[in-house]
Formats: C-alpha cells, sequence, structure tokens
C-alpha cells in the first residue's frame, strides 16, 4: 500500500483548525425538489415540485412539503442529496452517473496529493434537485461489480474487454461497483468512469479502502477526492419496491506512526441509516452496499458494526453485500456472526471484476486470468429482484453464462483402482447448506462431500507452478490460494466399465436455484 503522510505537528495543528472552521457556521438549507420537465436542471417556472421526497444532509432525513420544498442544517462540511423515489431518477451525466447531491465546502478540500472538491462559495438561497418520471418494474435486475481496481490505464482495458463489452445493452436497471473503483491512483477515476460508462445503464458507487486520499491523517478527509468525482460516501435510494443503501465502512485513522484503515462506521452515518429507514415500510427489501463484508475482515471498530446490525435486525426483509476480499460467498449470519435477528441474515461476498488483481498468465488477448483465491473465475454478479424476493446470478467474464461448476478430475482412470479417482465440483455461486449431487451417465444420482479446509485444485496447480518459476515469472504474481467455501467432492467407485464416461454435477441452492456443470473422463482396463 502507498501511504503519503503528513508527519509534522504543523500539519495536525492545520488539519485541526480545518475541521473545527468546518463544523463552524451553521447555517440552514433550504430547496425544491421538482419535476425538470424541459431537463435543464434549472427549476423554471410551472414546474411543479415533487411533495414527500426524502432529502438528507448525511444525518437528518426530511421530507419536502406540499409544494416540493424541504429545509435542513447545514456546516461548511455538507453534502445534502436527494434519496431517489421509486418512479423517477436522478440526473445522469455523460458516463451515466448519478448526479443526485450538492457539495457544500465553501473554503473547498485541503491540498492533498490528489485533488478533491474546489471552493464551493456561499451557500445558495436554494439548493433544488430535479427528478424525472420513469416507470420501474417490480420485477428488474442490477448489475454489482466487485473491486475491479485497475492500477493503470492498462487494467482499465482489461475492464473494458473483460467485462464491460459483454454487459453493452444489458438490461438491467442499473449498476454498482462495491468499493476498490481503483487501485490507490485516483487519477484514474475519469478514465474508468467512461468506460464502464459505455454499459449504458445508471451506475452507482460505493466507496473502497482503496479509493480514499492516503495523505490525509483522519477519516474525515480521506474522501475527499471520491466525493469530487461521485459526491456523498453514503447515501440511499429506491428503485421499484425495494430500497438500496450503500454504506461507507471504510475508516481511515492513525495508529502511532502508522496510518492505515479499518472497517468502521461513522455515528454521524449510522444516524443516517437509522433515519433513513423510519421512512421505509417493513414490507420492503432493504438492500445494504458496502466493501468490506461484515464478516471474514479486518477488525470492526466497535460498537459501530453492533449498532448497524441492530438496525438492520429491525427490519423483515434485508439482505447485503460487499466485495474486499477477492473471492465469492454466500453467509447466512447467525448468533456466531453477531446477528440477532429473527432468521439469518443474508450477507454476499460479491466476486470481483479484477479476480487476484489481475495477476496470473494472460492469455491470447493479454488479459491476465486473474482467477480468485477460492478458485472462481474473476467476473461480476446480476441480482434479480421481485417485490421481497431476490436470486443473485454468477457471471464468469467472457464465458458462456452456464458456467456455473467446475468439475477437476483426472483425464484417464483405471478400472484396478490404483489411480486416483476421487474428483471435485466448485460450486462457484452455492449458498450454505446447498445439496451437491453427481452421477456417471444416466445413474443415479448420489450426494457428494463438503471439503474442509481444502484449497481449489486448479487454483492450487496455477500457485505452485509460479512458486517453481519464481524469478522467470513473466506476469504479476497470483496471490495465496484460500481455503475454498463451495467446494466439494466424491469417489467415481461406481465407474466399471472401460470407455468414456460423463461425470455431470448438480446443486440446488435453499432458495430454489439450481447449478449445473458436467466433464466427460476416460475409464481405462488395468495394466496387465
Amino acid at each position: 500500500m502507498n501511504v503519503f503522510s503528513l508527519t509534522t505537528r504543523s500539519c495536525f495543528l492545520v488539519i485541526g483548525l480545518l475541521l473545527a472552521c468546518r463544523t463552524a457556521d451553521a447555517q440552514q438549507a433550504t430547496g425544491v425538489v421538482y419535476e425538470d420537465q424541459n431537463g435543464n436542471q434549472v427549476l423554471d417556472a410551472g414546474e411543479p415540485g415533487l411533495a414527500g421526497i426524502r432529502v438528507s444532509n448525511g444525518r437528518e432525513v426530511t421530507v419536502t412539503d406540499a409544494e416540493g420544498r424541504y429545509q435542513l442544517p447545514v456546516d461548511n462540511d455538507t453534502i445534502l442529496f436527494v434519496i431517489k423515489p421509486s418512479g423517477y431518477r436522478t440526473a445522469l451525466d455523460e458516463d451515466n452517473i448519478s448526479r443526485f447531491y450538492y457539495i457544500h465546502k465553501p473554503n473547498g478540500s485541503p491540498p492533498l496529493k490528489f485533488p478533491g472538491v474546489e471552493p464551493t462559495g456561499p451557500l445558495p438561497a436554494s439548493v433544488d434537485f430535479p427528478l424525472y418520471p420513469v416507470e420501474e418494474p417490480q420485477q428488474f435486475d442490477v448489475v454489482f461489480f466487485g473491486d475491479p481496481q485497475p492500477r493503470n490505464q492498462q487494467e482499465i482495458d482489461f475492464i473494458a474487454h473483460d467485462v464491460v463489452e459483454e454487459l453493452r445493452g444489458v438490461d438491467a436497471a442499473f449498476g454498482v461497483t462495491l468499493g476498490d473503483i481503483l487501485f490507490n491512483d485516483l487519477n484514474l477515476f475519469d478514465s474508468f468512469n467512461q468506460t464502464v460508462g459505455h454499459i449504458g445503464i445508471p451506475w452507482y458507487n460505493v466507496i473502497g479502502n482503496h479509493d480514499i486520499n492516503f495523505a490525509s491523517d483522519v477519516d474525515e478527509l480521506s474522501d475527499e477526492t471520491y466525493e469530487r468525482v461521485y459526491g456523498p460516501a453514503y447515501y440511499s435510494f429506491d428503485y421499484g419496491s425495494v430500497h438500496f443503501i450503500a454504506v461507507d465502512d471504510v475508516h481511515w485513522m492513525r495508529e502511532g506512526d502508522r496510518k492505515l484503515y479499518r472497517s468502521g462506521l461513522s455515528e454521524k452515518q449510522l444516524d443516517f441509516i437509522e433515519n433513513d429507514l423510519k421512512h421505509v415500510p417493513q414490507d420492503q427489501l432493504v438492500v445494504a452496499m458496502m466493501h468490506i463484508p461484515l464478516v471474514r475482515s479486518t477488525p470492526w471498530i466497535a460498537p459501530r458494526r453492533e449498532r448497524l446490525l441492530q438496525i438492520l435486525e429491525q427490519r423483515e426483509h434485508s439482505v447485503s453485500l460487499a466485495g474486499h476480499t477477492h473471492h465469492h460467498e454466500h453467509v447466512m449470519m447467525g448468533a456466531a456472526e453477531g446477528w440477532n435477528g429473527d432468521r439469518p441474515h443474508h450477507h454476499i461476498i460479491n466476486v470481483t471484476v479484477c479476480g487476484s488483481w489481475w495477476s496470473g498468465k494472460p492469455d491470447e488477448t493479454g488479459i491476465p486470468h486473474t482467477m480468485c483465491r477460492d478458485g472462481t473465475p474473476n467476473g461480476y454478479s446480476v441480482m434479480h429482484f421481485d417485490g421481497s424476493k431476490y436470486l443473485l446470478d454468477y457471471k464468469a467474464a467472457r464465458r458462456d453464462a452456464g458456467e456455473q461448476i467446475r468439475i477437476t478430475a483426472p483425464e484417464v482412470v483405471t478400472l484396478d483402482r490404483t489411480a486416483e479417482t476421487i474428483f471435485h465440483a466448485n460450486v462457484f455461486n452455492a449458498m450454505p447448506n446447498a445439496v451437491v449431487e453427481f452421477r456417471l451417465g444416466s445413474g443415479p444420482w448420489m450426494r457428494m462431500t463438503k471439503t474442509e479446509n481444502e484449497t481449489d485444485p486448479v487454483f492450487q496447480q496455477l500457485y505452485d507452478e509460479e512458486e517453481k518459476l519464481k524469478a522467470d515469472l513473466k506476469w504479476r504474481k497470483l496471490a495465496a490460494p484460500m481455503v475454498c467455501p463451495h467446494l466439494w467432492k466424491a469417489d467415481m467407485k461406481a465407474m466399471n466399465s472401460v470407455g468414456s464416461h460423463l461425470i455431470q454435477v448438480r446443486a440446488s441452492n435453499p432458495n430454489g436455484q439450481v447449478l449445473e456443470g458436467q466433464r466427460i473422463i476416460r475409464a481405462e482396463a488395468a495394466a496387465k
């Protein structure tokens, strides 16, 4: 991690004074949420104000009156934003990024390695938000990217060819990047946005630990560049009958002489989430989108995690998604994970676009295979919504949508059983308690056994081969393998005839989703 430090005492004093100034001079912001009938993003005479629309300053949430007016307190570091209601869209820029906010930083951002917000000047007399009526069906799809994480323009080009080109024209309501949009070089935001913008659907973003300004010494100033590009680091909106919350769970801090991140949320953000959900009916599904998972991640700054879980525990319907760990996994959170709701909470750790950080041997197009550490091919997910119901589909980059299970088996087995007859099935999108079965040819279906403490055989082999090459490696080295959370195995002892045999595997998730895979192997007679 490249961390740029400001270590002198004078720098601490300047930052402290800046933060103090930002919280001074509290004012009341007023404005109108209106239907922008001519599309010029200016409130013109005759354009109607919209009643009952939520607006926030990042802590309080208010609702517009009969004329579309609202009022909220602001200080010198406030981002006002409209909470998009169902049946409307917000303004979009040329890259299809939603512009639903107004930044109020009269003095702008402090000098940092990557520029933040320019001074915005005095608070306008009216901060108005345009909305545009659209049809939003109850059934819709959302594309989720985990960690695209390009470190340079070449890796943005990888993203273009690996996932963006195949998503052109996708029938989805919008897309979301679940953090680590970039890999530390925040000058690349514009190029990344232009590339993803070619997909052609509205796009939202979540902040990740590689999207912050490492030059800052405090969390409050670490988001300045992100805010310049995308607006608030946390916010919410409705689509159809679903409520989406983008969560900033990256806490930047100084610990002695080191600067580092931890998983955490500010009390201000938690106040916002709590206030926001007061306006969301209980029969509405709540989707929390964050970067660092609620499980399997670096330590959380207590008791912030507990308060977030307590808020979500009050909901009848909720699900959450994260990225960060560069593998794909469904987790059903219960008491062991700190969840005390009436039923387990479904937490999805989403597959990453960059896989294992754009590592591994390049293919014929020059793009690394970059398999995730659990053996899942890099890619993205598509989530299908229907009221309070949902279903997540995994999609491998540049591969057929039906590629859901990798079967790893010997090419040839001998019938005397002196050769290995165990095979593995990596069910990329398996949920906990999935039932995984196999059969040989048209034989009976038989249960496979969930592995414990095993890595994916293919990823392990690729990693071992790289270890042998060492200094002669001509590409970026793979990360170390991790224990695969969705790997099954079985013995092919039922095979009893020479020739070609078809292995079929099916995995039945508890939600009714069925995933399938197949592989052909050969059986030979024992040598005489």
